[in-house]
């Protein structure tokens, strides 16, 4: 890279961190930090667990925020310095060393924009992701265990803690039905772009015949509320059944009924959670789930009167798949709101689903 090419890329990236400057509201976060941080001093703060815990969550993305946008500065600094130097004595391993920094600051500029565009209610919560195949027996039921491990592996990659919330194993294979609770600084906001219907389609190793199918999975994302959300929920609109807890490979792991299912009869709206040994605490995580999904539920409405509004037809159904996973007659993953697809199927199951994710946050952007 020229030094004036260098120079343009310098000028973009300054201009760009000055945008951020006056849309993070620096000043107000870095007081809320100091906020949190005194918050946790207190003596009493960890004598409730779930509360503290919402308090660290908010203040590690503070600061990721916060110190993050000095480290840009810092090394946006450092390049103008090397830059001034180049100009008065080149030096070619210098100068490539400065390229190559170049470079990577631009990528991670990238994405810390993308990580500032996480900012309706909720994208900072931890998410609710759940799987439902569609008819098809087995074979979905295959698929649907192909996306848990996917995003299983994307969450793991990303420093997040994943719990099985919920869990329902095929009869012969796969996934009937799973839950998961993702943990983490923004799972909601990057997981919600995730939200809807996911087709596979590929020779079955379940048929003898060698036939090609196509599978699909429906993917429902909820941001976990703990305190921060008032839901008006009746106990007379409740159903609830409890029944005997089983784990991934159908064996029981509980000699009691500790397993709770909620149906919100106005609604329909049905969530499980089997997670813990205690009946009691599976109902408060189930109630919980319930006021996620009652909030998911309020949003399709609210998407719905908008799309009304603006005279769209959108159909809802097993036609309206967000993406396609095409294992035969060629290897490809498309993103069909985007168009963003890539070749490499194997790294999309292994977890690498980012640049869809990132390709829908830019799309909103623009």
């Amino acid at each position: 890279m020229e030094l004036a090419d260098i120079r343009n890329e310098l000028d973009k990236s300054s201009a760009k961190l000055a945008d951020f400057r006056g849309s993070l509201d620096l000043e107000n976060k870095e007081a809320r930090i100091q906020e949190l941080d005194e918050m946790m001093i207190d003596p009493d703060f960890w004598n409730n667990q779930e509360a503290a815990q919402v308090v660290i969550s908010e203040l590690n993305g503070l600061k990721e925020i916060v110190n993050t946008y000095h480290d840009f500065v810092e090394s946006q600094e450092n390049m103008e310095m090397t830059l001034e130097l180049l100009r008065e004595e080149m030096d070619e391993e210098l100068h490539e060393d400065l390229s190559e920094e170049l470079k990577e600051f631009k990528t991670k500029l990238s994405d810390y924009e993308l990580q500032m565009l996480l900012s309706e209610p909720y994208d900072k919560n931890n998410a609710i992701l759940e799987l439902h195949p569609g008819a098809g027996g087995t074979e979905s039921q295959d698929w649907c265990s192909m996306l848990l491990r996917m995003y299983t592996r994307w969450a793991e990659k990303r420093g997040f803690k994943v719990e099985t919330l919920d869990y329902l194993a095929g009869e012969e294979a796969g996934v009937k039905s799973v839950t998961l609770g993702i943990k983490g600084h923004n799972a909601y906001g990057y997981l919600k772009a995730e939200k809807g219907v996911h087709r596979l389609v590929r020779i079955s190793p379940f048929d003898s015949s060698g036939r090609r199918h196509t599978s699909f999975v429906s993917c429902e994302v909820m941001p976990e509320f703990t305190g921060e959300i008032e839901i008006d929920i009746r106990t007379e609109d409740l159903k609830i059944d409890t029944y005997r807890a089983s784990g991934a490979g159908g064996q029981h792991i509980n000699t009691t009924d500790s397993a709770v299912r909620i149906t919100h009869l106005p609604t329909g709206a049905v969530v499980t959670c089997q997670q813990e040994r205690s009946q009691i605490k599976n109902r408060e995580k189930a109630m919980q789930m319930l006021k996620a999904k009652l909030y998911a539920l309020k949003i399709e409405e609210q998407e719905a009167q908008l799309l009304e509004i603006r005279g769209e037809q959108k159909e809802i159904g097993w036609g309206s798949q967000i993406r396609s996973y095409v294992f035969h007659p060629y290897s490809m993953v498309k993103d069909h709101r985007t168009n963003f697809e890539t070749g490499n199927l194997q790294a999309v199951m292994d977890g690498d689903i980012d640049g869809f994710i990132n390709s829908l946050l830019r799309s909103k952007m623009q």
